[in-house]
C-alpha cells in the first residue's frame, strides 16, 4: 500500500506497509520510547532481532505495520492488534503510533493514523482503542483531534521512572 498525503512534514508523506528493512528505525524509535517517554510501559526495551518475529507475527495474524516515509526516509510507524485477549472483543483493536523526533509536530503522526483507520474500517473493525499515559497532554490531544473520545482515566495503574502513571483510555468508533 503506498498513498501520498499532502501534509506540512517539509514534503508529501507516503504510507505503506512496513518491510523488513525498515525495522531498524522502528527499534530505534521502540528503544527511546521506551528509555526515555512514558509512551511504553516497560522497562527495558526489546532486543533488535525481537522485532523480526513481533513483524512476522503481525503479518500473519492480519495485523497491520504501517511506516510513513518523508523524503525516502522512514519518520514513523503506526500498527494496531486486538484489544484484549478473548474472542469477544476481536473487532476491538488497540492502536500504537511513534513518530522519529525529527519528524514530530508535522502532521507526520495525523497521516499514520488517518491510515490506519481507514485500514481497520475496511477489514471491519468496530472499534479502535487508545491508552495514553495520561500526562502525554500531546497525543490525547492529538487522539481528540482525530475524533477519540475519552472515556476513562484510570489512575495510578502503570509504574515507570520510581512514579505513578494515570493511564487515559480513548475510543473511535469505527463502524
Amino acid at each position: 500500500m503506498t498513498t501520498a498525503y499532502a501534509t506540512n512534514a517539509s514534503g508529501p508523506v507516503s504510507v505503506r506497509d512496513c518491510a523488513p528493512r525498515d525495522l531498524d528505525v522502528v527499534h530505534a524509535l521502540h528503544v527511546d520510547a521506551v528509555l526515555h517517554s512514558t509512551a511504553v510501559w516497560q522497562d527495558e526495551p526489546h532486543p533488535r532481532s525481537w522485532f523480526d518475529g513481533w513483524l512476522d507475527e503481525r503479518r500473519s495474524d492480519g495485523y497491520p505495520v504501517l511506516v510513513a516515509e518523508v523524503g525516502g526516509r522512514v519518520a514513523g510507524y503506526a500498527t494496531y492488534s486486538q484489544w484484549r485477549p478473548h474472542p469477544g472483543y476481536r473487532l476491538t483493536v488497540e492502536h500504537s503510533v511513534y513518530v522519529v523526533e525529527a519528524f514530530r509536530g508535522r502532521g507526520v503522526a495525523t497521516v499514520l493514523m488517518d491510515a490506519l483507520v481507514a485500514r481497520a474500517r475496511a477489514e471491519g473493525r468496530h472499534v479502535m482503542m487508545a491508552g495514553i499515559c495520561s500526562e502525554n497532554t500531546g497525543s490525547i490531544a492529538l487522539h481528540a483531534k482525530l475524533g477519540f473520545s475519552t472515556v476513562a482515566v484510570v489512575p495510578e495503574v502503570g509504574r515507570k521512572f520510581d512514579r505513578w502513571l494515570d493511564l487515559t483510555l480513548m475510543r473511535l468508533p469505527l463502524a
